[in-house]
C-alpha cells in the first residue's frame, strides 16, 4: 500500500504554510474549461512547478496551477493543471489534488472533465452530470492506494457521488437554465482513444461518456470523506459514432464554445453549497 500521507507530507507541509485560508470547496478543471479560474476573485495562485515533488501536467488546456480564490462568499480552491495517469505518471501522483484538498480541511469538491459521448442522445456540447461511474481498468491500482480492507470502509461508497451535491448541481442547472444531461462515466485509461469495439461494449454495459480522468480522484475523495460532484462537457462523439478522427483539438475547440454555460453553471453551484 502506498502511504500518500508519507509521500506527500512535504508538499502539505509547504502549502500549508502559505495559503491565506482553508478553502471550503475545491473545483478541478478538466480540459478546455481551465478559463474558470479568471472568473472569480483569486487571492493567491501557487505554479505547482515550484511545489516539491508536485509532477508536471504535459497536456494542453492543463496549465499546473492551484489558486485559492472566492466567490459568493466562499473559499475555494482550483486546480487548473491535472495530472493523468496515462502521462506516466503513477495513480498516486494523480491524486496529489485530492489529497492537497483534503489536508487543507475541504469538505467538497467539483470535478469536471472533457468526455467522449457515447450515449447517442448526446451531442458535443451538451453538459452532463455524473451519477455513477465505470472504472474496473484501474481497480487494483486504486486497492494499492486506499488499503480497503473491511467491509465498513467499502461501504463509505453507498453515496458516491454525494446525493446532496448532485440535488444542488441539478438544482443550480435549473435555476440557471441550462440543459443538464445525466449518465455513466466510463474511465479508461489511455493514453489511445478506445476503438470502435470498445465504445459498443460501453454502449451494451451501460455507458454515456467515456474519458481518462475523474474517476479515481472521485473515489479517493470520498474515501478521505470530501463530498464528491461530477460534471463532464461531451466534447465530441467516441470512436465508431461519428466520421470524424478523434482529436485532443476537437476536444479543446468543443469545451471552448460551452464555456460560458460551464462558468454560469459552476457559478451558481458554489452559491448553493
Amino acid at each position: 500500500m502506498v502511504n500518500l500521507n508519507a509521500k506527500y507530507r512535504e508538499i502539505v507541509e509547504s502549502i500549508k504554510n502559505q495559503i491565506p485560508f482553508e478553502p471550503e470547496i475545491c473545483i478541478v478543471l478538466g480540459s478546455g474549461l481551465g478559463d474558470f479560474a479568471e472568473k472569480v476573485e483569486t487571492v493567491k495562485s501557487f505554479s505547482t512547478s515550484e511545489l516539491p515533488g508536485y509532477p508536471k501536467s504535459t497536456v494542453e488546456g492543463h496549465q499546473g496551477f492551484l489558486h485559492f480564490s472566492k466567490y459568493a462568499g466562499k473559499k475555494l480552491l482550483i486546480v487548473q493543471g491535472r495530472i493523468h495517469f496515462y502521462e506516466g505518471y503513477k495513480l498516486s501522483e494523480c491524486l496529489i489534488p485530492i489529497h492537497l484538498a483534503a489536508k487543507l480541511n475541504c469538505k467538497n469538491i467539483i470535478l469536471t472533465n472533457a468526455a467522449g459521448g457515447i450515449n447517442t442522445n448526446f451531442k458535443p456540447g451538451d453538459l452532463m452530470l455524473i451519477f455513477s461511474f465505470n472504472g474496473l481498468s484501474i481497480k487494483k491500482e486504486l486497492t494499492e492506494v486506499l488499503g480497503l480492507t473491511t467491509i465498513d470502509k467499502r461501504n463509505d461508497f453507498l453515496d458516491f457521488p454525494s446525493t446532496e451535491l448532485n440535488e444542488k448541481i441539478k438544482l443550480a442547472a435549473l435555476k440557471e437554465g441550462i440543459a443538464l444531461r445525466e449518465g455513466v462515466y466510463w474511465f479508461t485509461k489511455g493514453p489511445s482513444y478506445e476503438t470502435k469495439a470498445e465504445i459498443k461494449m460501453m454502449q451494451k454495459f451501460g455507458g454515456d461518456a467515456v474519458g481518462m480522468s475523474t474517476f479515481h480522484e472521485a473515489v479517493y475523495a470520498s474515501y478521505l470523506g470530501l463530498k464528491v460532484g461530477a460534471i463532464s462537457c461531451i466534447t465530441n462523439f467516441a470512436a465508431g459514432l461519428s466520421s470524424t478522427k478523434l482529436s485532443h483539438s476537437e476536444v479543446m475547440e468543443t469545451a471552448k464554445h460551452v464555456k460560458f454555460d460551464f462558468e454560469r453553471l459552476v457559478k451558481k453551484i458554489i452559491e448553493l453549497i
